[in-house]
């Protein structure tokens, strides 16, 4: 301690200031300051204005003397309080605070399910968090069930699995987009006492659906919620036939006549006129997308599933793994692109900032013109990508800077798979197109130089490009880099040319004959 009397004082943190209580306990004790003279002192000092702290420094050591401490010591205090008293915590919050984290995570020890159960009702309308509860529950190895008319609550809530006695969590219905607690509270309370709804004609005989619009009934379906009754193809094909059917319904039975499911009987399935059971179903990646829509999050299956199971580079990282401690690390990612904004620079040049998803989490990802210039078409929302980029910190977000992108494509069984060797950029790609050289096809290889000034070697780069754009054909075309250090090939895999006189006389302008060489493509 500077000083004994500040013993009492610290004592209980270790001599280190922690609480706004110390601040204003330390500026009574040496300076004399009543308690609310020491708050308006802390207050001062937490703004920085260098005139004021002046002032306060002088007043604090004049009246430390004046309590018979030395002019040293009080400036040695003084110096001690000073980085504290802008962000000290109030002793009352921190006891809280700390109360609420260590029940909460004794809860989140010991009842996982239920906890998770618990911070999913909180956060049931805010889509980010669900969905980064759902990926902490993968990681604790509890499953989540889709939205079923036949098993959810109105909210989250806790199903007990037959299988092993494990606990699972089940999406509600009022989770889903667009449907309200005024729909469902009428369907889960018939179910309670009617039990299950066997068919979509079952629903609506017994169901008081006007709570139930088009809109409600489209997102039902699309997440899932009715697939117990019927497929999601067919029933978004007959959303106004149900609809109708169920208003009908309601009317005869607030009349008190007998409706035309009556003749059928309990043992009896009603059919519903004029359904059209052949609609088509729905592809996955269609579903895939209305879940992430409508629940916040992928549940069936993410779209990546299958590019992830085929990823074997050491040195890519994870979306999720990525945090403050790696600001300014480059690192490499693969994920799916989420959502993508367009936006300009100061000087109107356009930029994207995309987010980056792949299983374990997402990522930020900010392509800044001089990349997003030559690489737009890749930045589309559902597109596989290998990111390289340097990891960074705007406003206590994680970001990553893109420094390099292209397609990613999992390997063939028994493949290497297509991301950099140590030290090796991914290539600086266009979008891929749908374009199959012919079997017969040449492979043209380029080697160009890099230099030490970037934007050159990419105005160089877009030229050469441009020119093999401009004869289209069936050769392959691979560049061949050479720096300082290393030799790295990169195919050109969205470009196909016609290697003929007047496309040879152009590159020879570029890379010179040396530059140049054409081989069969086995």
């Amino acid at each position: 301690y500077p000083h004994p009397a500040l013993s009492s004082l610290l004592e209980e943190t270790y001599g280190v200031i922690v609480y706004q209580e110390q601040v204003l306990f330390i500026v009574q004790a040496l300076a004399g300051y009543s308690l609310g003279e020491a708050d308006i002192f802390r207050k001062a000092m937490g703004k920085k204005i260098p005139e004021v702290m002046k002032k306060e420094r002088r007043n604090f050591i004049a009246k430390a003397k004046k309590n018979e401490f030395s002019a040293e010591v009080a400036a040695e205090v003084f110096a001690l309080i000073e980085p504290f008293a802008g962000y000290a915590f109030n002793k009352a919050h921190s006891v809280s605070y700390t109360l609420i984290a260590y029940q909460t995570a004794y809860l989140k020890a010991n009842y996982p399910a239920e906890y998770m159960t618990a911070f999913l009702i909180t956060n049931a309308g805010q889509s980010e968090k669900v969905a980064t509860a759902v990926t902490e529950c993968r990681r604790l190895v509890i499953t989540v069930l889709p939205p079923d008319i036949n098993r959810s609550q109105a909210s989250f809530s806790i199903e007990r699995e037959a299988k092993g006695n494990t606990s699972a969590i089940r999406f509600g219905l009022t989770a889903i987009k667009n449907v309200g607690h005024g729909a469902i509270e009428p369907i889960i309370a018939e179910r309670s006492e009617g039990g299950e709804f066997k068919s979509i004609e079952d629903l609506c005989r017994r169901c008081d659906l006007r709570g139930v619009n088009k809109r409600v009934l489209e997102s039902l379906i699309k997440a899932g919620a009715l697939d117990s009754l019927g497929s999601r193809g067919t029933l978004l094909h007959n959303t106004n036939r149900i609809l109708s059917l169920a208003q009908r319904e309601q009317r005869l039975r607030e009349t008190g006549q007998s409706t035309m499911f009556d003749l059928w009987g309990e043992a009896t399935p009603a059919p519903l006129p004029s359904l059209d059971l052949e609609a088509a179903d729905i592809p996955i990646r269609e579903r895939l997308a209305w879940e992430r829509e409508l629940l916040g999050v992928y549940l069936s299956e993410h779209p990546f599933s299958s590019f992830a199971r085929n990823m074997t580079s050491e040195n890519t990282t994870l979306c999720g793994q990525i945090d403050a401690e790696l600001a300014g690390q480059t690192v490499i990612v693969a994920g799916m692109v989420t959502s993508v904004r367009h936006l300009f620079t100061k000087d109107r040049n356009l930029f994207a900032s995309a987010i980056l998803e792949d299983l374990d989490g997402s990522i930020e990802v900010m392509v800044w013109p001089n990349i997003y210039a030559s690489t737009k078409d890749l930045w589309q929302e559902g597109n596989m990508l290998l990111v390289e980029g340097k990891v960074r910190l705007r406003d206590d977000r994680v970001q990553l800077n893109c420094d390099y992108v292209r397609h990613y494509q999992p390997p063939a069984q028994g493949e290497e798979a297509v991301t950099s060797q140590p030290g090796e950029a991914p290539v600086v790609a266009e979008a891929s197109t749908t374009y199959t050289a012919p079997a017969k096809s040449r492979r043209l290889v380029i080697s160009i130089s890099q230099t030490s000034d970037e934007a050159s070697d990419i105005a160089y780069l877009h030229k050469l490009i441009d020119t093999l754009k401009e004869f289209p054909g069936q050769d392959e075309v691979n560049l061949c880099v050479i720096n300082e250090e290393k030799v790295i090939n990169l195919k050109l895999s969205n470009i196909y040319t016609n290697y003929c006189p007047e496309l040879h006389q152009r590159l020879v302008e570029l890379v010179g004959e040396e530059g140049l060489r054409l081989e069969p493509n086995a």
